[in-house]
């Protein structure tokens, strides 16, 4: 070959380089997120999440894409937003509530799906064991139907002359629903209370609810757990301070909202750890070896500038108990 001929062959390899490199990189893999809520009362706890991702070494934008599914507390939504997720051949799909968790198992039985939820994750069917999840499902458990009559009794030392007590549920999350309501009852008759259990599952049913205080004026009220009541707890808050009706909830979300006292595992932490599990599932590991975490960090929140407003006085004992105190 003539030396003209052979720089100019050498010439036109070197500029196919870069298209051969590009095409051996590796394709940014992309985590799915599907949620019955929606973005903008996520923003929190999609940044624990992120933190936890991070500290595997995936960041988004960076080795990591994601596509967000959100319901907008639609629950009929779900199963075509999970269905459309399956196709677009994520990754990992990260979920909250059982809902959301239980539209991603049944849209795929090989794409790993990592859950938070309040519930024990074997009672509700969405794994085998806690140590041993089997299948393509694990996740955080992080409490909140177990801790329900803790809470209750929490709310009768603050307001101990209470002997009616108004329990507010979310019909359409059927499974924290009956569980609240049968420990708060069980609690209830040991503690010599009557509760009237009221159901919203929207923002005007919520209103309607806190119209059913004003004429019946119950001593307190417990609010029970879930994601659509987390997305209203500004709602929540302002009615029952309007009402002046003793509130308990089940995070600590509702108390810096102006709630007056939370009591609950920390969705934050629960949301770092599913960040983590999602990094290692990206790693490799197989969410069938990845035993269920179970969150321990409990909060017991007040808000004291709440309670003036409530003309309460909160009890030193809760006080020295609290983990904060919200002035």
């Amino acid at each position: 070959m003539k030396r003209r001929e052979f720089i100019a062959a050498l010439v036109g390899a070197a500029a196919t380089w870069p298209l051969v490199v590009r095409a051996q990189q590796p394709a940014m893999p992309v985590i799915g997120l599907l949620s019955s809520t929606s973005s903008d009362t996520n923003a929190d706890l999609l940044r624990e999440f992120r933190q936890g991702l991070r500290s595997t070494g995936y960041a988004e934008a960076e080795n990591v894409a994601f596509e967000y599914r959100w319901a907008d507390n639609r629950i009929d939504r779900l199963t075509e937003l999970a269905a459309d997720l399956v196709g677009r051949r994520v990754a990992v799909i990260a979920t909250g509530a059982p809902p959301s968790a239980f539209a991603a198992k049944a849209a795929t039985t090989t794409i790993p799906i990592v859950f938070v939820v309040a519930e024990d994750p074997v009672k509700l069917g969405l794994v085998a064991s806690i140590a041993r999840p089997g299948g393509n499902l694990t996740g955080i458990n992080f409490f909140a139907v177990e801790l329900a009559a803790k809470r209750l009794e929490l709310l009768r030392e603050l307001v101990p002359a209470a002997a009616r007590v108004a329990v507010l549920v979310d019909p359409a999350d059927a499974a924290i629903t009956e569980g609240t309501v049968v420990a708060v009852e069980t609690a209830a008759r040991a503690m010599g209370l009557k509760i009237e259990v009221l159901n919203a599952s929207t923002s005007r049913e919520i209103d309607s609810a806190f119209a059913t205080f004003g004429r019946e004026r119950p001593d307190a009220l417990f609010v029970s757990s879930g994601p659509f009541f987390t997305t209203r707890r500004l709602q929540l808050a302002q009615w029952a301070t309007r009402h002046a009706v003793p509130a308990i909830y089940a995070g600590r979300q509702y108390a810096v909202a102006g709630g007056l006292i939370s009591y609950g595992a920390s969705l934050p932490d629960a949301y770092r750890q599913a960040g983590v599990y999602t990094g290692r599932i990206l790693k490799g590991a197989q969410p069938a070896d990845l035993p269920v975490l179970q969150s321990t960090k409990l909060d017991l929140v007040i808000n004291v500038q709440t309670a003036r407003m409530l003309g309460l006085e909160v009890p030193s004992s809760l006080l020295a108990l609290a983990d904060e105190v919200i002035e």
